[in-house]
């Protein structure tokens, strides 16, 4: 019997979905990153589509309200003033760093499967 293999674009949007959850759920009595607000989407520091590489890097990843994520664009000073608070000026200029050296990546069925697998 063969087994059927989940394309990558189906892999790669459950991933994001699993990992998105994870994020809500594990800042959700922190408050928006940008503004304290009540926490209902996963923002990104560095977008997915121009950072890829961090599309699910859990510093880059945090809780934020609609209105910070959705209408501010990400309300990015604001957030990086509470990456700093929350995690420590030197570990946002690493992210930083990272984001410069590592832009795109292709991300791999196996690495995928792990992401799901470790954030369901």
């Amino acid at each position: 019997m063969i087994k059927k293999v989940t394309p990558l674009p189906k892999l790669l949007k459950k991933a994001q979905e699993v990992f998105n959850k994870w994020i809500r759920e594990r800042d959700k009595d922190k408050g928006c990153i940008s503004c304290g607000g009540e926490v209902s989407q996963a923002g990104h520091y560095f977008s997915q589509g121009h950072h890829s590489a961090l599309r699910y890097n859990e510093m880059n990843t945090n809780g934020q309200c609609v209105r910070c994520n959705m209408f501010l664009s990400g309300n990015l000073i604001k957030y990086r003033q509470g990456l700093v608070k929350r995690y420590g000026a030197a570990k946002v200029e690493q992210l930083e760093l990272n984001a410069d050296l590592k832009k795109a990546w292709k991300w791999h069925r196996i690495e995928l499967e792990e992401i799901i697998k470790k954030y369901k």
